[in-house]
C-alpha cells in the first residue's frame, strides 16, 4: 500500500468531512430529549429490579432463622 503524504492526507480528510451530513438543531434537541428519557426509564427499571431482588433475598434469609 502506497504511503500518503501529509498534504494528500489533509485533502482526503477535508473531502470526507464535506460528505458529513450534520443534524439540524431540532434533530439534536429531539435526540437529546430521547436520550434523557431513555436514561431515566432505564434508571427507574434498574432501581425497581434492585428493590425487588433485595426484598426477595431478605425474605429468603429470614426463612432460615
Amino acid at each position: 500500500m502506497a504511503r500518503t503524504g501529509p498534504f494528500e492526507y489533509l485533502q482526503q480528510v477535508r473531502a470526507e468531512t464535506a460528505k458529513v451530513v450534520w443534524p439540524s438543531r431540532r434533530e439534536t434537541i429531539v435526540t437529546t430529549i430521547m436520550v434523557v428519557i431513555m436514561a431515566v426509564l432505564a434508571s427507574v427499571f434498574f432501581l425497581l429490579a434492585d428493590q425487588i431482588f433485595s426484598w426477595g433475598i431478605a425474605h429468603l434469609l429470614r426463612l432460615g432463622h
